[in-house]
């Protein structure tokens, strides 16, 4: 019999079309399954990588909480973004990916049956880490419309704030791509400090922003410097999701506990990574803004060749979700019919409430425009609509 903990744990669904698409190994089949990117890591981090193999430094557990260099670049990132003037000595730490760092800070903040707060659909993989953590998922709902995606700022102000105490947030949010708004933003705080609760900030894909949108930091706002904790990652805006390296900064006696806990967990990060992500974040050639803009393209064709089919466009972010449901279909039901036209997509079953069920993700980072043409026809054809 399989531990308690694991009662709600469930599979992602990523993992088995990620699976059957690399058995297929066909060069046809489209990829949009996966948060892959075909985008290139900046080149001062491959640099630092390939030196970092002949660096017997490199190669250690030591120091704990991370390189200097690294906890110095990500606390000065965190800095800019939030306009919190963090010390990198006692209020950071380096991770061993983003999600390791979210989960250390879960077991660090909740106990068992806590609530945690979470828009809905959102990442299957942090609502498992709530559970895992003991905590209780609390959906808020992010509301689909022709223009995007919006917080139902009705359905927040009839939660109970008092069982809560933790918000898990993200923006762009996965697999959606909401962005919130400043006025969505003051509303969750605004909840937070109702809830006397931390906020979790996912900064994974804060700046990949479509439109020229702002980026806002939860830190940023008054009285909430003291309860946000932000966990970053290179995976996403730097490409580098194989370097498995994060940050997690905030207070100092939170980031003290999380340290605990991250040396009863991973216990260190990936050495001959470290310094190269460290210069990824300093690099004014980060190729960031490059890279929006590619994916704004994509999603901008990916939009226009689903035409008539519901799909709410995402504001940032590398994928969106096509709502199947209106064709009568379910996530999955769409997913195999899919796979059969030549296109790995995966299902949104556990992406959140019940209601998730209905979606297919769509992910538009690791497609080049050129293969992406015609995929609306292709589509429509194998979902009959």
């Amino acid at each position: 019999m399989p531990a308690s903990r694991l009662e709600h744990i469930t599979r992602i669904g990523v993992e088995d079309m990620g699976e059957l698409a690399d058995r297929l190994a066909s060069p046809d089949l489209l990829r949009l399954e996966n948060l892959d990117t075909d985008l290139r890591p900046p080149e001062s981090a491959l640099s630092a990588t390939r030196a970092a193999i002949d660096d017997d430094d490199a190669n250690s557990y030591l120091p704990f909480l991370g390189l200097d260099s690294t906890r110095r670049a990500a606390t000065a990132l965190v800095s800019r973004h939030s306009g919190v003037d963090y010390d990198w000595r006692t209020q950071s730490l380096i991770s061993a990916g983003g999600l390791s760092g979210i989960l250390n800070v879960l077991l660090a903040t909740i106990d068992p049956g806590d609530e945690v707060l979470l828009t809905d659909p959102v990442y299957v993989g942090l609502v498992n880490r709530v559970r895992l953590a003991g905590g209780v998922p609390r959906f808020v709902p992010l509301v689909p419309s022709a223009r995007g995606w919006r917080l139902d700022r009705a359905a927040l102000e009839a939660i109970d704030p008092g069982p809560v105490k933790a918000a898990l947030l993200m923006s762009p949010s996965m697999p959606t791509g909401a962005v919130l708004d400043r006025d969505e933003w003051s509303l969750l705080a605004a909840f937070c400090l109702r809830a006397d609760c931390w906020l979790i900030d996912d900064t994974a894909m804060e700046r990949l922003l479509f439109d020229d949108r702002p980026l806002i930091h939860p830190a940023s706002f008054p009285d909430m410097a003291d309860r946000v904790v932000t966990v970053g990652s290179a995976s996403k805006e730097y490409r580098m999701i194989g370097w498995r390296v994060g940050w997690v900064v905030g207070p100092t006696a939170l980031i003290a506990d999380v340290a605990r806990v991250s040396l009863s967990n991973v216990v260190c990060q990936t050495g001959i990574a470290m310094e190269a992500v460290a210069r990824a974040i300093d690099d004014p050639d980060d190729g960031i803004e490059a890279a929006v803009a590619t994916w704004q393209e994509r999603r901008d064709l990916l939009i226009a060749e689903l035409g008539e089919l519901v799909a709410a466009p995402p504001h940032g972010g590398w994928s969106l979700l096509l709502d199947t449901g209106s064709l009568g279909l379910s996530g999955a039901e769409a997913s195999e019919r899919l796979m059969r036209a030549g296109l790995a997509a995966t299902a949104m079953e556990n992406w959140g409430s019940a209601g998730s069920a209905r979606y297919l993700r769509l992910v538009f980072s690791n497609e080049p425009v050129e293969r992406l043409r015609g995929v609306g026809l292709r589509i429509r054809q194998a979902l009959g609509a």
